[in-house]
């Protein structure tokens, strides 16, 4: 499927054929294909849809112009159809955020899966993103260098825990995640700064649908902070922590990350 009526067209997928419609929006340096699993468990019930973000999977490179979360975020509001529940992961779960204060009337439920919006952390517990910004220095320098590959291994390393590793990967999936990490540092002035303006007073206030805030034990800890500060804006939030969990949760731990979310979407109601 191709995403239209957008300056860059997205390949797009679908699991499931249910009638709940759900909208899934991948990490960085991954693709639509990572909400498989997770859709699976849900069987006929809903039928999840997620894009390739630009610069992953199938869908084209990022052509550099304007901020990339806002790019990423219009194309995923084309995809945003009344009454959906939308799911998004790290990067994912940033743009998931800003739909859901842009369009409450249309976002049933939020599912926010370890967002990496780093400027909440900084208002909330600086230690802990000054932490997270020591351990990050491993890749960034790597990338700052022009070393993509040495830098994509790192980062993987460091946000992939629970999940394969590196030299498992096969070839074309460690050629993919080569091809995404210039994402990363394109992507840090919308996470640290908030050009956005999500953090402005009152903004998270409009978010009023239920929502789910998850995370793994095994994750960075500052995504601890990230999800507490989340929580504590929203008007209707809970959060929850998976066991044996790393960053890659909805893939590793699909059958543990649908139990909170049937939850969920049993008070969100049809």
């Amino acid at each position: 499927m191709d995403g239209q009526g957008i300056p860059q067209p997205v390949f797009s997928r679908q699991f499931g054929q249910g009638d709940r419609q759900v909208l899934a929006l991948h990490c960085t340096l991954g693709h639509s294909g990572a909400w498989r699993g997770l859709a699976a468990q849900f069987e006929d019930a809903a039928t999840f849809t997620g894009f390739d973000m630009l610069g992953h999977g199938r869908s084209p490179d990022w052509d550099g112009r304007g901020d990339p979360q806002d790019r990423i975020t219009e194309i995923a509001e084309t995809f945003l159809t009344d009454r959906m529940d939308v799911i998004g992961h790290s990067f994912g779960a940033t743009v998931a955020l800003r739909l859901a204060v842009a369009h409450p009337d249309r976002v049933r439920s939020l599912t926010l899966v370890e967002p990496v919006y780093f400027c909440f952390a900084a208002q909330d517990d600086p230690e802990a993103l000054a932490t997270h910004d020591k351990d990050a220095l491993v890749f960034s320098e790597q990338l700052d260098r022009g070393d993509y590959e040495a830098g994509t291994r790192l980062f993987n390393e460091m946000w992939g825990g629970a999940g394969v590793s590196w030299a498992d990967m096969p070839e074309p999936a460690r050629a993919g995640m080569i091809r995404s990490i210039r994402f990363v540092h394109a992507c840090s002035t919308p996470l640290y700064d908030d050009p956005a303006g999500i953090m402005q007073p009152g903004r998270l206030d409009r978010a009023t649908m239920p929502a789910l805030l998850l995370r793994g034990t095994e994750s960075h800890p500052v995504t601890k902070a990230i999800n507490d500060a989340i929580a504590r804006r929203l008007p209707d939030a809970r959060d929850v922590v998976i066991e044996g969990a790393g960053h890659m949760l909805p893939i590793t731990h699909p059958a543990e990350v649908a139990a909170p979310l049937r939850a969920l979407f049993d008070r969100a109601g049809e």
